[in-house]
């Protein structure tokens, strides 16, 4: 017992860490190590999307990017104010990366029209055909030649809607994405994802995501902007939906003609143009980075998404480095 209690205590000694003068907590680790830029960077059809970038102080040696794109803010905004956690798990602080955090287009700080899902263009005709791929080329293309100390290679991460956003990175990849990780990606809103599953209409996600995530940004805004959400007070969800009664008094009584999307999914009750247009996994053709989606069996939310996104690249791609991790986990859990 005595030989088992010294062994515990030194596992922890070794594995924890005794350098009494580290910083204590990851917050301040990230302070210390880590200088935090702001830019505009500017797609191809100029309109400029706002990144927060975090760079090692550590100059003798070079860097991979891991990049994060997001319509949920990259805050907190402000050069001197940091993130608390850097990465999807705190050993990447310090293992060493130049962290890239972007609001994508049309939401919070950049520039630029928001769409949902917003479609793909497979074959662009002009810098006026954009789409996340697109945005997701140009951003690399910057970083690569304009951010000191890289070393040419870049990640890309996201769970849910940005798990969207890493998926939508990989078709016309630009050649420094050397890996990409879509964790619970938001990929078919239709079939079996958030707001539909195999067709049918989860209405209480829709309406209560939609009467905050919906409401319209006239202008770049660093402040939540769930504050001019819709407001709806209840305690009993099934009470409220059963007196709400109809859809179309969704639109009568709360949202009006402000949540576009709303509007959107009323129209398109069956899967039609509308939807397959938004159908990311019919452009991953000709992968190239390694990728891994995760995926969880407990999840409410994107349930198919993480197969799909596995399946179509497998079907396209076999001799793609593609990886599908997948646990009792809920929503990005």
């Amino acid at each position: 017992m005595h030989k088992f209690i010294f062994l515990l205590l030194y596992l922890v000694a070794v594995l924890g860490g005794c350098d009494t003068a580290a910083p204590t907590t990851e917050a301040e680790y990230i302070k210390q190590h880590y200088t935090k830029i702001e830019q505009y960077i500017s797609m191809r059809d100029g309109v400029k999307l706002f990144t927060s970038i975090y760079i090692p102080k550590d100059t003798s040696q070079s860097y991979p990017f891991l990049i994060n794109r997001t319509p949920y803010t990259v805050a907190p905004y402000g050069e001197d104010e940091f993130k608390t956690t850097l990465g999807p798990d705190s050993n990447f602080a310090r293992e060493g990366y130049i962290f890239v955090y972007q609001d994508v287009r049309g939401r919070w700080m950049s520039e630029g029209t928001y769409q949902d899902i917003r479609p793909h263009i497979a074959n662009k005709q002009s810098d006026q055909d954009t789409d996340e791929s697109s945005d997701t080329y140009d951003t690399i293309d910057w970083l690569i030649n304009n951010i000191g100390h890289n070393n040419g290679r870049a990640g890309i991460y996201g769970i849910s809607y940005p798990g969207f956003y890493s998926t939508a990175s990989l078709p016309e990849a630009h050649p420094a994405l050397k890996a990409v990780s879509p964790q619970a990606p938001v990929t078919d809103w239709f079939r079996g994802d958030d707001f539909h599953h195999n067709g049918a209409f989860f209405m209480m996600d829709a309406f209560n995501f939609y009467s905050r995530f919906g409401v319209p940004r006239p202008q770049p805004i660093t402040s939540d902007q769930f504050t001019n959400a819709v407001q709806v007070s209840y305690h009993d969800n099934y009470q409220f939906f059963l007196e709400l009664g109809a859809l179309p008094h969704v639109r009568e009584r709360y949202f009006g003609d402000s949540v576009a999307f709303w509007n959107d999914l009323m129209k398109h009750g069956t899967l039609d143009t509308f939807w397959r247009a938004r159908e990311i996994v019919r452009h991953l053709t000709d992968v190239t980075p390694a990728v891994m989606t995760v995926g969880g069996f407990f999840d409410a939310e994107d349930a198919l998404g993480p197969f799909e996104v596995y399946k179509h690249i497998k079907a396209n791609n076999p001799d793609a480095a593609n990886y599908l991790v997948m646990g009792p986990w809920f929503h990005g859990g």
